[in-house]
């Protein structure tokens, strides 16, 4: 189980890759707007070759790999290369098999035993998924009781206006999002607003 400084990362923009060349570009988009990780999940055929190409065309960026919802999709993504995967939600043999896996896993969780899971796997930071439709910040708040040692990066739901008071929650050590990377954004190659909406987020 490998830790990662979540903390540097602030926003980890949650990208669907359509295709390889369009994911580099948005990728460097988001470099450019200091945005140093990126999640390039596994919901559509281009995903693995998108995370490939993103490692090489920018060895500095921290590429993890999002939808991680099988052992076979773990051991491709270990196969890839990459340091971080997360998932929506977490089964007794994913987490073992992630447990063991050279990378930090970042399971979803949606309520108290989800967490309690988790921690049974010595997971330190789980994904709270759909965050905004469990409760959001009210919902951090109170897992913050029982688990005060437990990080969170919420995702879903988090948009320009909601995702700093995320941040302000002394659980939270990053949120995804997409907003910076929206479809309409990406299908009309609108990279200079892409890079612009990174520098937002990050500032």
């Amino acid at each position: 189980m490998y830790e990662h400084n979540l903390n540097e990362f602030r926003v980890l923009p949650v990208v669907t890759a359509r295709d390889v060349e369009s994911t580099v570009a948005l990728s460097r988009a988001l470099m450019a707007g200091g945005m140093q990780a990126i999640e390039i999940t596994l919901r559509t055929p281009a995903a693995l070759d998108a995370i490939a190409a993103v490692k090489e065309a920018l060895p500095k960026m921290l590429v993890a790999a999002g939808t991680v919802t099988t052992i076979g999709e773990l051991e491709q993504v270990v196969a890839a290369g990459v340091p971080l995967a997360l998932s929506p939600g977490g089964t007794d043999e994913l987490l073992a098999a992630a447990a063991q896996a050279p990378l930090q896993f970042i399971p979803g969780v949606a309520s108290a035993s989800d967490v309690m899971r988790a921690m049974d796997y010595g997971v330190k930071v789980c994904k709270l998924f759909p965050a905004t439709v469990l409760g959001g910040q009210s919902m951090l708040k109170a897992l913050a009781g029982p688990f005060p040692d437990m990080r969170f990066c919420p995702t879903g739901g988090l948009n320009p206006d909601n995702f700093r008071n995320f941040l302000a929650l002394p659980n939270v050590v990053c949120c995804g999002g997409s907003w910076m990377v929206s479809a309409e954004l990406v299908d009309n190659q609108r990279w200079t607003d892409i890079e612009h909406l990174a520098r937002e987020a990050m500032s």
